[in-house]
């Protein structure tokens, strides 16, 4: 019997870490090749689209305190 290594999937905080990381730019091509790899594309696309929204949100809270 052979037994077929399953890809482990990344938690909840290595979600968001490969996340934080690929935002700003400083993504290894190990931890993003881990990613492709073991991650599920509609996890990274989802967060990507709040990771987003949650930074416009503040972006605009932050202009709105200033500029009042």
């Amino acid at each position: 019997m052979t037994e077929e290594k399953q890809p482990k999937k990344p938690g909840v905080g290595a979600l968001v870490k490969s996340i934080l990381a690929a935002a700003i730019g400083v993504q290894t091509d190990k931890n993003r090749e881990q990613d492709f790899n073991e991650g599920s594309p509609l996890a990274f696309i989802i967060g990507g689209f709040v990771f987003t929204a949650l930074f416009i949100f503040t972006i605009a809270i932050i202009v709105g305190i200033v500029t009042s």
